[in-house]
């Protein structure tokens, strides 16, 4: 094989200049597939001897030769060249090179539309698995903090404003259960992935004798494609990895950006380690959450990626079309970037130290008792809950003029308003109270938030085992 010519040049009298070679050329992109292409055509390989489409000594030349150029991979001592376009011509051009004609014989029965299919359905795999054992990582950094947290009260907020207060573990267990959806759709993506397209051929299969079922269980995967014009042209498993990544990142943006609001002076509620926090150049007093406002941007990085690919695929006719090698580098780059985001957050989140006394203090204000006040009303005075909330409502406004707060009333002011309460209203207004009372399943009393904790535990331990058997 020609080294300054494209593999198909044989049906061609004139080649492209070498700018064009640079333009249509994916190498730069796919290269990082190598392994999964190794790995292919050695389970191709062995599938011709066993079908008696290659003798075993050619089917054992390639596979030594194909070992020999993973070490030439791995020791920089490979030979990467433009005029091969990607992974797959340049491998197959080395080992032709290596082992001569058997080399050759390699692509019988497989067209690079499979091949290509194959080698990035299980790069996918990897990818996504790797993903989803970072996420869990970071589950569990988020259930350690619950439980070492449990008993911290922290403002809960709509809108950004003060609404109700919250166990801070409340607020961690939210953030889990985020993550543990991601977990699921990244499975889902690695599932997706787990199709084996190879003998699929170009896009109608091949009149060669293959079993697709052996290089299946050759390569992990668990089934094989059933349409080969689909198969080759599927990228459906890209999307969903994608998808899985924006929804995460999403989540990793709003995490972040309570991360950042809740480290400000104004808010003050927990304190970065100083090995995820960096300084101002000018000004020395900085200390700054640059890494989380890094995951926050990177999220229009991740949801575009998803754009990229949404609208590469959107109108390609059946089956394979050039425009398909468009689809890597978003795809590439949103694994890449979500896997660093996660394990960046872990590290992150499991070096928070809470300010116990500032969210305390913090929780007092914003009249977060008013809600209980009115139920108040209606449990002792059997008020429509309407009316209480009228009556509670004209109570806020008079504190708000003042400037004082609903624990400062004295029974005999708050009577002004309404004359059914009674001396034990002081229980309601308590703090501490008004988180213990919500204690219906999913809420933030103590009782409640054991039962979280539990739940989150087990979904966990069950997510492990299952990313044990993939």
């Amino acid at each position: 094989m020609n080294s300054k010519k494209p593999a198909w040049s044989g049906r061609f009298s004139d080649v492209p200049s070498e700018e064009l070679l640079a333009f249509g050329a994916s190498l730069s992109i796919d290269k990082r597939m190598w392994r999964q292409d190794i790995a292919g055509s050695i389970a191709h390989a062995k599938m011709l001897a066993r079908q008696g489409v290659l003798a075993q000594r050619e089917a054992d030349a390639i596979e030594a030769g194909l070992q020999q150029i993973t070490h030439q991979i791995e020791s920089n001592e490979f030979e990467w060249n433009l005029a091969d376009e990607d992974v797959h011509m340049a491998i197959e051009r080395a080992l032709t090179k290596l082992i001569g004609e058997d080399g050759a014989r390699l692509h019988t029965g497989r067209s690079r539309n499979d091949q290509v299919a194959t080698d990035t359905r299980l790069y996918m795999k990897e990818r996504t698995l790797a993903i989803a054992r970072a996420l869990n990582a970071l589950r569990l950094a988020l259930i350690e903090l619950a439980e070492n947290n449990s008993s911290v009260i922290v403002p809960g907020y709509t809108h950004l404003q003060k609404a109700q207060p919250i166990s801070l573990a409340h607020y961690y267990l939210a953030y889990s259960q985020m993550f543990a959806r991601d977990f699921k759709r990244f499975v889902a993506a690695y599932e997706a992935a787990d199709w084996s397209p190879l003998g699929s051929a170009a896009l109608a299969g091949t009149s060669y004798p293959l079993d697709r079922d052996f290089t299946a269980r050759e390569l992990g995967f668990s089934k094989v494609t059933v349409n080969a014009l689909d198969a080759v042209s599927d990228r459906d498993f890209l999307l969903d990895a994608v998808y899985a990544a924006s929804v995460c990142q999403v989540h990793l943006s709003r995490l972040s950006e309570e991360l950042i609001l809740w480290t400000t002076e104004e808010f003050g509620f927990l304190q970065l380690s100083e090995r995820y926090s960096t300084g101002s150049s000018i000004m020395p007093q900085k200390k700054n959450a640059d890494f989380a406002e890094l995951i926050r941007g990177k999220t229009g990085r991740v949801v575009g990626d998803l754009n990229a690919l949404l609208v590469t695929l959107k109108g390609l006719p059946l089956a394979y079309n050039k425009d398909m090698q468009e689809d890597k580098e978003p795809a590439f780059d949103a694994m890449d970037t979500i896997e660093q985001c996660i394990k960046v957050m872990t590290g992150m989140i499991a070096g928070l130290t809470p300010n116990e006394e500032r969210m305390k203090a913090a929780s007092t204000g914003g009249f977060m008792a008013a809600t209980d006040l009115a139920d108040y009303l209606v449990e002792k005075c059997h008020l429509p809950f309407r009316q209480a909330y009228e009556i509670v409502g004209s109570v806020v406004l008079s504190c708000e003029r003042q400037g004082r707060k609903l624990q400062d009333l004295s029974i005999d002011e708050l009577q002004g308003f309404f004359a059914g309460f009674g001396r034990d209203v002081e229980i309601a207004l308590r703090i501490d109270k008004v988180v213990e009372a919500r204690s219906t399943e999913g809420g933030t009393s103590s009782k409640a938030i054991a039962i979280q904790l539990e739940k989150t535990k087990q979904a966990y331990s069950l997510d492990e085992q299952q990313l044990a058997l993939l």
